[in-house]
């Protein structure tokens, strides 16, 4: 279970607010920007100043919205490249960023940076590819992260945890925007079978 630390903790170092980094992950259908959103609106209600990005070539819902496949959203700001986000957040104390397997590597230096300077940085994405394999800049992301979290689907063949998203057509690119009509979550046994 994540618990979530309160902006202002420190280091025991200095004076000024220490920040990190949260990382959700997990297969399409999991939960990851229901998380994301549900995290945002707790420091929302807590009156702490937040801004939320995503990649611009996420259009599926909106362009300027964050929004699960529950249909929950927030306002968002879509940026080209990872390089624009510390000048738009220089005000925030809570940074969020959703669909982060989408942006280039320059993420990663972003992130610490923003975490450096006593953000908190909460990032949500998908850690794997359709072909089962690390996605962008997420492996870094997790591995410089203090919380992360892994969310998990539910198997669209036999009903177990699901942490795998299966492409339902034959294309091949590594980015291919899609719902339910392109991916379905799959258990690693099922997955197996299908690929």
């Amino acid at each position: 279970m994540f618990i979530e630390p309160q902006i202002g903790q420190s280091d025991g170092k200095s004076n000024d607010r220490a920040g990190w980094i949260e990382v959700i992950c997990g297969s399409m259908f999991s939960g990851k920007t229901e998380e994301l959103i549900r995290r945002l609106n707790r420091a929302k209600i807590a009156g702490q100043k937040l801004e939320i990005f995503k990649p611009s070539i996420d259009t599926r819902y909106a362009e300027e919205e964050v929004v699960s496949h529950n249909a929950n959203a927030v306002r968002s700001t879509p940026v080209e490249v990872a390089g624009e986000i510390p000048l738009l957040a220089a005000h925030c104390e809570v940074v969020g960023i959703d669909e982060a397997q989408f942006f280039d590597k320059g993420l990663l230096d972003v992130c610490v940076d923003l975490a450096n300077s006593g953000k908190r940085v909460i990032i949500a994405g998908l850690d794997m590819d359709f072909a089962g394999k690390p996605f962008g800049p997420m492996p870094e992301l997790m591995a410089v992260a203090e919380y992360v979290t892994k969310v998990h689907a539910i198997c669209m063949s036999c009903g177990a945890v699901a942490h795998f998203s299966h492409r339902l057509s034959e294309e091949d690119q590594k980015v291919l925007l899609g719902e339910k009509d392109s991916y379905e979550p799959l258990c690693r046994t099922c997955y197996q079978r299908k690929k």
